[in-house]
């Protein structure tokens, strides 16, 4: 049995949570997210608990299991608390700055790179080196997070580049074997 998909979902106050067959929704005070969840997976809300139950042992019914618990513990978290992911700039010349919702970047192109957010998220920037990605939908906040470091990620050499808040980069040693060497 999976553990993490046998565990059950409380629902907090203030949160309502509707299960029409396979479509989920949860509504909270920071808004409201709908997903659709495997058919065959077997959901019930008994007062304010949902449990998430599987048909049968097979292979796949076991790996969604806890991918579904997982996914609807995600909404309600969302809904109620929001996600964030914290991203900080490295290197001389290195900025951000917030222009309307959009972020624009200055990270050592000859240009500036303007990245949208996507809907239900926002940015917030502090110092001109920190970046906060902000939302109700964790997938969302993740993927325009990997989205701003993949811009230009953190060099091996030098540490230049975006990171996450947290991220160790180990930085790899020159050419050190070249000095003294021939003419």
């Amino acid at each position: 049995m999976s553990r993490i998909g046998k565990m059950p979902i409380t629902v907090p106050h203030g949160v309502t949570v509707n299960i029409k067959e396979n479509e989920v929704s949860v509504k909270g005070p920071k808004g409201e997210l709908k997903r659709s969840i495997d058919k065959e997976m077997i959901l019930s809300l008994k007062g304010d608990t949902i449990t998430v139950e599987r048909p049968s042992d097979a292979r796949e019914h076991r790996s969604m299991h806890g991918l579904t618990r997982t996914l609807i513990a995600n909404m309600v978290e969302g809904v109620t608390k929001g996600f964030s992911k914290g991203l900080e700039i490295n290197g001389v010349g290195y900025r951000a700055e917030k222009t309307g919702n959009n972020l624009q970047l200055r990270i050592g192109f000859s240009h500036l790179v303007e990245v949208v957010p996507l809907p239900g998220t926002s940015f917030e920037v502090e110092k001109n080196t920190r970046i906060t990605v902000s939302g109700i939908d964790k997938e969302k906040v993740g993927q325009i997070a990997a989205k701003i470091r993949a811009i230009r990620p953190p060099d091996v050499y030098k540490g230049k580049g975006v990171r996450y808040v947290g991220e160790v980069v180990r930085l790899k040693p020159g050419k050190a074997g070249s000095i003294g060497k021939g003419k």
